[in-house]
């Protein structure tokens, strides 16, 4: 339950928060999230998670890391 709620929290992010990050903080959390999905959906296929929603939030997290890169590659 513990690695649960750690997931949870590592996958809760805002905008807002990513883009006060340095550009090595992001780097670096992104490569967390992606260690950590590739986790979760071993556990989901494997059984031991039930709650697929962890997967979900993991993915939703990446996507808004990656798209905050391109609006700063953009400018």
């Amino acid at each position: 339950m513990r690695l649960r709620r750690r997931l949870v929290r590592l996958a809760r992010l805002k905008a807002s928060e990513i883009r006060s990050m340095s550009a090595k903080e992001r780097l670096k959390r992104l490569q967390e999230l992606r260690s950590e999905l590739m986790t979760a959906r071993m556990r989901a296929a494997s059984g031991l998670e039930e709650n697929t929603k962890t997967v979900r939030e993991l993915k939703r997290a990446i996507a808004i890391i990656l798209t905050v890169e391109r609006e700063e590659a953009g400018k």
